[in-house]
């Protein structure tokens, strides 16, 4: 369950962080990268975005942006600007080029032959401080991230850094919009952003128009963890897309969550996913060992056919689209997740 994992080994990030820095700050970046990195230099600078770890001023359009939060590339893509640096989300299939996360369906075009440093993998305990260093950004955005002040901190000696959103109270558990807008924000392109925001969720109230029947019915995406049913919560981004399009979520597994984005259910609660409608969000394998799973097979939903298995990075990479919530994925996400119910 990757994108699952991606954010479990996260909880290292805080001790990881906080080991070997690399040098000095950030050398002005020429116009021939610039234009190398498809950055724009339009926007209101200076700026200044507040952010859970205090404020950071940007005084002039960045052109040499690298991202720290697992998914802040593609919000960065998004404006046109391409990462010199960012997190390699999904593991590469060995021996596989290029690297997946640049070729998802709904990136691949804006990546074109562009290939970013990868500062730090799904699953290290940071990121590589002397790599980031080394590509002399002139910012740093760490937003869909589980820094902590000194590593933080430790970033911003490189080069201005926006952490994630102030209101955050819980690493990934702020709404993608949020996200998004604040992201576009440190670009100076905060307007720009509210209008891409706007018009994904006019996509989701208009398949939400599109299915009325969707609004009696109650939904819940879920994975296949440590050989459990792993539910995500309403709050969760894909609980959320599952609500957008007119579902309607359950509370009790956040409650039993307590502030995680998922759960693990014990056998003995695998009634909080007898549901009208379940999106299994998992590659082959684990959707191949799901089913097998007995109390799973015995769910009304499964007897009745109302399950939409979404392989999560192999094939059309449904869940992929999901797990990430970005300004370039949603789009597609949506449409395949109407779909998927037939």
């Amino acid at each position: 369950m990757r994108r699952l994992t991606v954010a479990l080994s996260a909880v290292t990030l805080g001790v990881g962080l906080l080991a070997g820095c690399g040098s000095g700050p950030a050398e002005q970046p020429s116009a021939t990268t610039a234009a190398t990195t498809g950055a724009t230099t339009s926007g209101p600078f200076p700026v200044t975005v507040e952010h859970a770890f205090g404020s950071t001023q940007i005084t002039k359009a960045p052109e040499r942006v690298v991202s720290v939060g697992y998914t802040d590339d593609q919000h960065i893509l998004a404006f046109g600007i391409k990462p010199v640096g960012m997190v390699d989300q999904y593991p590469n299939p060995p021996g596989k080029t290029p690297d997946i996360n640049t070729q998802w369906p709904w990136v691949k075009d804006k990546w074109g032959d562009t290939r970013p440093e990868v500062i730090m993998n799904n699953g290290d305990s940071g990121p590589n401080y002397e790599k980031i260093a080394a590509l002399r950004p002139d910012l740093i955005i760490a937003v869909y991230s589980e820094i902590d002040q000194a590593a933080y901190d430790k970033l911003s000696q490189i080069a201005p850094t926006v952490g994630r959103t102030k209101t955050e109270k819980e690493p990934f558990s702020a709404p993608w919009q949020d996200n998004a807008v604040h992201i576009a924000k440190a670009l100076g392109k905060e307007a720009e952003g509210k209008e891409l925001v706007q018009g994904i969720q006019d996509k989701l109230d208009a398949a939400k128009a599109a299915h009325p029947e969707f609004a009696d019915q109650t939904a819940v995406a879920v994975s296949w963890y440590k050989n459990s049913v792993a539910p995500f919560t309403t709050t969760d981004v894909r609980g959320r897309m599952v609500t957008g399009i007119g579902f309607k979520g359950t509370t009790a597994i956040d409650e039993i969550a307590d502030g995680s984005f998922y759960t693990v259910l014990s056998p003995e609660r695998i009634d909080l996913v007898d549901v009208d409608r379940i999106f299994v969000i998992a590659d082959k394998a684990d959707q191949d060992a799901l089913k097998k799973f007995k109390l799973f097979a015995n769910l009304s939903a499964v007897k009745e056919g109302k399950v939409s298995y979404l392989l999560d990075s192999e094939g059309p990479a449904i869940g992929a689209a999901m797990s990430q919530g970005t300004l370039l994925s949603l789009p597609y996400a949506i449409d395949e997740l109407v779909k998927s119910v037939g």
